[in-house]
């Protein structure tokens, strides 16, 4: 029985924990919210292990696999926003460069062909950072522990930093690449 599926039902799931995260970061229950992004986190790396290790890789499998992690983590940021455990402004920023992001991949696709697209290192980092954030702020929400707040409010520059530059980079970039392939077909 070929099980190639699997890789993108491990993904689907993921994403259906998307919701129950955010209720229990509403609600408050930190050690829960930590124990379901850690499952989470832990069917991210066995989903890949398994469409790398058995070739099980799938165009819809590599459209997937970013929605479900963006749905994760943004769930997280804006249930950390409205629990005022995260600044506002921070929310947005974080919001606003993914809108960017999938706005732009969406205009590039329409307006000059077909998008090949990969996360930059700097994406990779700005996720892996911005995970990081949200479980600090975990950690440093349940009872009975208390982190410095200069380690919160030094992530949260950090994230704000590397966010911005991100979303800067992926227009520069992606900019650059549309006016290339339109010069192109003018040339043509």
């Amino acid at each position: 029985m070929r099980l190639s599926w699997l890789p993108n039902a491990i993904t689907l799931a993921r994403m259906l924990m998307a919701p129950p995260l955010a209720w229990l970061i509403l609600e408050g229950r930190h050690g829960a919210a930590l124990l379901l992004a850690a499952v989470a986190g832990l069917s991210d790396a066995v989903d890949g292990l398994l469409a790398k290790r058995f070739g099980w890789q799938s165009r819809l499998g590599g459209l997937l696999d970013p929605i479900a992690d963006k749905l994760m983590l943004l769930g997280c940021f804006i249930a950390l926003g409205i629990g005022e455990e995260l600044p506002w402004w921070l929310v947005a920023l974080v919001v606003a460069r993914d809108a960017v992001i999938v706005g732009g991949a969406f205009a590039y696709h329409r307006l000059v062909g077909p998008l090949q697209a990969a996360p930059s290192g700097l994406s990779k980092v700005t996720t892996a950072v911005q995970i990081g954030l949200v479980l600090l702020v975990l950690v440093d929400g349940l009872e009975g522990t208390t982190l410095p707040g200069w380690l919160d409010a030094g992530a949260v520059l950090l994230v704000a930093a590397l966010t911005t530059a991100s979303g800067l980079h992926y227009v520069t970039t992606w900019g650059a690449k549309a006016r290339r392939a339109w010069q192109r077909e003018e040339s043509r």
